[in-house]
């Protein structure tokens, strides 16, 4: 005989995780079969990678961001990333705001495993993933996860082929949390979780961001039992009094437990109820500000669902309102009305945890002390970078893509600056040769020739030479020399070299000896 609690009838959840496996199993089928999957080469994918069927309303709910205002928002989102533990403390606020307005997608996987904290989780244990990702596994867990690998949004290109890297990545994945934690294994709404994850980020970072979401933001949900699953029901319940008192009068006079219509929206962070650009908006602003966020989603849904008596009118009774909250209309989905209406839910993490307190001690005087007792909830990013402070280095971005060049080209550019050296150098000696001192100066003027010497009369000009005249030797005579040297070394410069031919003369010495001709004029 079924229980009534609280004026309606409880549910047994012993065996919740497979009715809701099974809720799962019969929504999720339709187009997993290999049949259907041969067609779906010949569809186009959408933006997000669907070729279509599970998320019909994507394009319709996609709001278009101008290419100008996302490379802004990269920009922005670049700079956070790079310092991200001071955004964190000092300017969270500002990253709340751009979480809500919703992360770029070429940064989308990169700011989520940041938020969650699976960045610093994956630097402190370096190793992990690949250690029990060769580790063979529990049996009874394995033959399950196998079981729900196909049934993990089938219509997405990344998971649409039987034995694809997507579904062998979500195999390793979901198999290395039930070594990790072993005491809790495996519950089939981990893995929409754990696809979501991989349709941005690599494995290891999927299988880190999984942790940190069970662990963290939804602790105790996969847990046997589902006891806190149970808790959140009930919390939903009490705020939607406040929220919208006519849709909780409705669901509290047909006595609608809410296990029966929230445990898909939480368990799987909404990821198989709204449509994909709903899904991404939800989730950027749920890791940053944690539950609260889902909590808001769920209210918004009710009460534009059931919070009005024209809508009230169509659903009489239990199935008829069941019928309405599995098939909610699709304006109360899309991505903008959405956002909107969730931004402002005035449900504050204090409430929730006030309204947790509440109900778990009218847990433990209806139905005694919990089974299963998890790790208190952490409310946001900063709350969990708080809780756990990490190092510098954990923060640290490594690129993904390292692109190696190859050695010729560096080769070349070494010889290419070689030479560039070599030229400077040469470039720099000759200045060196200017600063040589002229090692022929010009002697004093000499006095006027005499008339009773018959060699130097103007009449008789000396006949011009063939060979131009050698340069005189160095003398360290002074200028102060008696006029008997003066004109002895006068005939020495117009006698012609005999040691030296005149064909091989070089540049400095032609200067030199024109230099002298001059010299020569001049003392004429």
């Amino acid at each position: 005989m079924a229980k009534t609690e609280n004026g309606r009838p409880s549910v047994d959840m012993g065996s919740i995780r497979t009715l809701n496996s099974s809720h799962i199993e019969d929504e999720s089928s339709l187009g997993s079969d290999s049949e259907i999957n041969g067609f779906t080469s010949e569809r186009q994918a959408d933006r997000y990678g669907f070729i279509g069927g599970a998320q019909q309303y994507s394009e319709e709910s996609a709001q278009d961001v101008p290419p100008e205002v996302l490379r802004q928002r990269e920009v922005k989102w670049l700079d956070m990333l790079s310092h991200w533990d001071k955004w964190m403390i000092k300017r969270f606020n500002k990253v709340r705001l751009r979480c809500q307005k919703g992360i770029p997608p070429a940064l989308r996987g990169r700011a989520w495993l940041y938020l969650s904290g699976g960045k610093v989780k994956r630097e402190q244990n370096q190793g992990k993933f690949q250690e029990l990702d060769n580790q063979p596994g529990d049996p009874k867990w394995l033959d399950v996860i196998e079981k729900d690998l196909h049934r993990q949004f089938p219509f997405h290109e990344m998971f649409v082929s039987r034995g694809g890297h997507g579904q062998q990545d979500l195999f390793r994945v979901l198999k290395a949390y039930t070594l990790y934690r072993p005491e809790e294994g495996y519950c089939q709404a981990q893995a929409p979780i754990a696809a979501v994850l991989l349709m941005h980020m690599p494995a290891e970072d999927a299988f880190w961001g999984l942790v940190q979401i069970c662990e963290k933001y939804l602790p105790g949900y996969y847990s046997p039992g589902l006891e806190a699953i149970q808790l959140d029901g009930e919390i939903l319940f009490a705020l939607l009094r406040r929220v919208s008192p006519l849709a909780f009068r409705h669901l509290e006079k047909h006595k609608i437990d809410p296990i029966l219509y929230m445990t898909e929206w939480f368990m799987c962070a909404f990821s198989r109820t709204l449509p994909w650009a709903s899904v991404l908006r939800v989730w950027d602003m749920f890791l940053c500000d944690g539950v609260k966020i889902i909590f808001r989603v769920g209210l918004v849904l009710l009460k534009c669902t059931l919070g009005t008596r024209e809508k009230l009118k169509t659903c009489q009774g239990l199935y008829e309102t069941m019928e309405l909250l599995r098939a909610i209309d699709p304006r109360y989905m899309q991505e903008g009305f959405l956002v909107r209406e969730i931004l402002e839910v005035p449900v504050t993490a204090r409430d929730i945890d006030r309204e947790h307190h509440s109900q778990i001690k009218r847990w433990k005087k209806n139905r005694g002390e919990l089974n299963f007792k998890p790790a208190p909830r952490l409310h946001g990013a900063r709350i969990i970078m708080l809780a756990e402070p990490p190092r510098r280095q954990d923060l640290q971005q490594n690129p993904t893509i390292v692109l190696e060049v190859p050695e010729p080209p560096q080769k070349l550019n070494k010889g290419k600056e070689e030479r560039k050296s070599k030229k400077k150098r040469s470039i720099k000696k000759p200045p060196a040769i200017e600063e040589i001192p002229n090692p022929y100066p010009l002697p004093p003027a000499l006095p006027p020739p005499s008339s009773s010497d018959p060699s130097l009369s103007s009449s008789d000009p000396p006949p011009p030479s063939s060979e131009p005249p050698a340069p005189p030797p160095y003398s360290s005579v002074t200028p102060e020399t008696s006029p008997e040297t003066e004109t002895n070394s006068n005939h020495q410069q117009s006698a012609p070299p005999t040691d030296l031919p005149a064909a091989k003369e070089s540049a400095l010495q032609q200067s030199t000896q024109s230099l002298s001709s001059s010299e020569q004029d001049t003392y004429l």
